[in-house]
């Protein structure tokens, strides 16, 4: 070991046998943990010096991934979960690495998103140095995050450690998916095992998703049978690729409509069942509502009005039952409200959504009466008819501002299809932003082809969410595409050094739009309850006078990049060049001046 003046030290505790470090390692292995973000970080400086030295592939599985802010790295690890179907590692310094990380934790735990962070810790006062070892350490370093992590442990010994890893990755991928963390100890990492320890590794076996009890089974395939107009809502059901398979084969059973809510890819947009364009039809007129691992149940049945006086009404029908599959009702926490408001519910089965799903198919196909089956085949063709015509309406609304500049997010969404569609691509950033244009314009109909959204709202989510998006895609030879908010990039822009870095390719499109629009339209609302004008909306939200220049800042990254570009004509030239760039293995960003949303 070096101290900081390069000078040999003479530690003799680190010749009693193999650096605990070392055994560590063993463990990320036998997990299989693909890649461990961090920010270099002196209290894990011996469990990073293993990771890039030990063993005969030293810096593979895991690979350090390198970031410039812990929050960039929870969110590229945010983003490769959704993707790989799996956690990353993260690696943290004690107090103020885990408080920089927290927001970004705090988006991964309201999405149901499994990852493990390491934070490092000197938990023996006596044995700290005085200084940084000691102010950055704690008693209790994880309690910060204890609100929004499901498990978390501070093991005290090398065989605790492989014991509670182990427990920290079956807890995370268990339904619900969430977060859980480590504090690990210093001492652990930088001394030498013992003479004669006897450490082992235990056998990762991940739990088996519950499945819905067969009785609530049965009863909600009964209500389906009979209901006249039901609907199917879906949220962040499709915990794997299978999850969208499953929900088609459940809907085009008896041609039931699907609302999709978009926590992830569940339903093939332009299928003939999506209704998510119509949704306040097709759940207003439901006389049996089924929600798939719904976060707002309320939310979506009621309508609620943002005015000086709050109120609001039910959206369904007098009458109308209510079911519920989800796992969150067999974990919650109370402090933060993520779980949003109570909704009462007809039939509540607590259980994984998608591992209940086969026998619910199974089920219905049983039970549906000849009666049944004759009204979805009259209730399919009226809703063939209906995704017709949202399809039309999509592609005529597209065409209003066509030549406009600062450009239409419509015509940068369709010089983005244009491009990429004969691509095999992913879009790894959410579209709400974008008033959802590439789900009224493109075709979504593999599993993979949507991240979804960010869980916890937070701004700084997609800019590293897209990069771990990418990085999970790699492996398999995709086109990932990210259109990126100006706001949020700037939260943590030293992302793009990350995706430079370990040439992760990656298409970003901004959407520049100069502001941070959602608090624009806050202040109107505001200004125009209190009758004073909306002159002054720009004070607090405009991010211009002087405007960022993201392809420069890409450029100062060692990124390609174009722009900025507010001629849409330009889009279509710049868009071939770009994707070429990714498919020869590099990210490329260009920088687009548009419409707000």
């Amino acid at each position: 070991m070096q101290a900081e003046t390069g000078q040999p030290i003479a530690w003799s505790r680190m010749l009693d046998g193999k650096p605990g470090s070392d055994f560590m390692v063993d463990v990320l292995r036998a997990l299989d943990i693909e890649y461990v973000a961090t920010n270099p970080t002196s209290s894990c400086r011996g469990l990073h010096e293993s990771i890039i030295n030990y063993g005969p592939q030293p810096n593979k599985r895991p690979e350090l991934l390198t970031v410039l802010h812990e929050e960039s790295g929870t969110g590229i690890a945010h983003g490769y979960a959704k993707v790989a179907g799996k956690p990353m590692g993260l690696l943290f310094h004690g107090t103020v690495g885990v408080q920089h990380a927290a927001m970004a934790l705090y988006n991964a735990w309201c999405d149901r998103v499994p990852m493990i962070m390491i934070c490092g810790n000197h938990v023996d006062a006596a044995a700290r140095l005085p200084g940084v070892p000691t102010t950055h350490s704690a008693q209790d370093p994880l309690g910060i995050v204890r609100d929004f992590t499901k498990w978390d442990d501070q093991p005290a010994s090398l065989q605790a450690y492989a014991e509670a890893m182990v427990r920290a990755y079956r807890i995370s991928m268990t339904p619900p998916m969430e977060p859980v963390a480590i504090s690990l100890d210093a001492h652990l990492q930088e001394h030498g095992i013992a003479k004669g320890a006897r450490l082992s590794i235990p056998r990762l076996v991940v739990p088996t998703p519950p499945q819905g009890e067969s009785g609530a089974v049965r009863e909600l395939a009964r209500l389906i049978v009979a209901a006249q107009n039901p609907v199917i809502v879906a949220d962040r059901l499709a915990r794997t690729q299978r999850g969208q398979a499953l929900l088609m084969e459940l809907a085009e059973t008896l041609e039931i409509p699907v609302v999709d809510q978009y926590g992830r890819q569940n339903f093939p947009n332009r299928h003939h069942l999506n209704q998510t364009f119509r949704r306040a039809n097709a759940i207003g007129n439901a006389d049996l509502v089924i929600g798939l691992e719904l976060t707002d149940f309320w939310g979506t049945v009621n309508s609620f009005a943002d005015t000086p006086h709050p109120a609001h009404r039910p959206t369904i029908k007098p009458g109308t039952k209510l079911a519920s599959i989800t796992a969150l009702d067999l974990y919650i926490r109370s402090n933060y409200q993520d779980f949003q408001r109570f909704q009462p519910v007809d039939l509540a089965i607590a259980a994984d959504a998608e591992a209940t799903l086969p026998s619910l198919i199974e089920e219905v196909k049983r039970s549906a009466t000849p009666a049944a089956r004759a009204n979805a085949q009259r209730r399919g063709a009226a809703l063939r008819q209906s995704a017709a015509d949202i399809a039309e309406r999509n592609r005529a609304n597209a065409a209003i501002a066509w030549d406009a500049s600062p450009v239409s997010m419509a015509r940068i969404t369709a010089e983005i299809w244009n491009v990429i569609r004969n691509e095999d691509w992913a879009l790894v950033s959410r579209d709400s932003q974008q008033s959802a244009w590439p789900h009224r314009l493109w075709n979504f109909d593999k599993p993979y082809q949507f991240i979804g959204h960010s869980g916890g709202a937070g701004v700084g989510y997609g800019l590293p969410a897209a990069i771990g998006g990418a990085l999970a895609h790699r492996a398999h030879g995709r086109l990932a595409v990210n259109i990126q908010a100006d706001g949020d990039a700037l939260y943590a822009p030293g992302a793009l050094w990350s995706a430079v870095y370990h040439k992760i390719p990656l298409l970003t499109v901004m959407h520049n739009n100069r502001g941070y629009h959602q608090e624009v339209m806050h202040v109107q609302r505001i200004a125009n309850w209190r009758q004073r004008g909306v002159d002054r909306q720009w004070i607090g939200t405009q991010i211009d006078n002087p405007a960022p220049d993201f392809a420069k800042l890409a450029q100062s990254f060692g990124m390609a990049s174009f722009g900025p570009i507010s001629d849409p004509s330009d889009l279509g030239p710049l868009l071939t060049k770009a994707v070429a760039i990714v498919k020869s293995g590099e990210p490329v960003l260009l920088d687009v001046v548009c419409q707000p949303r």
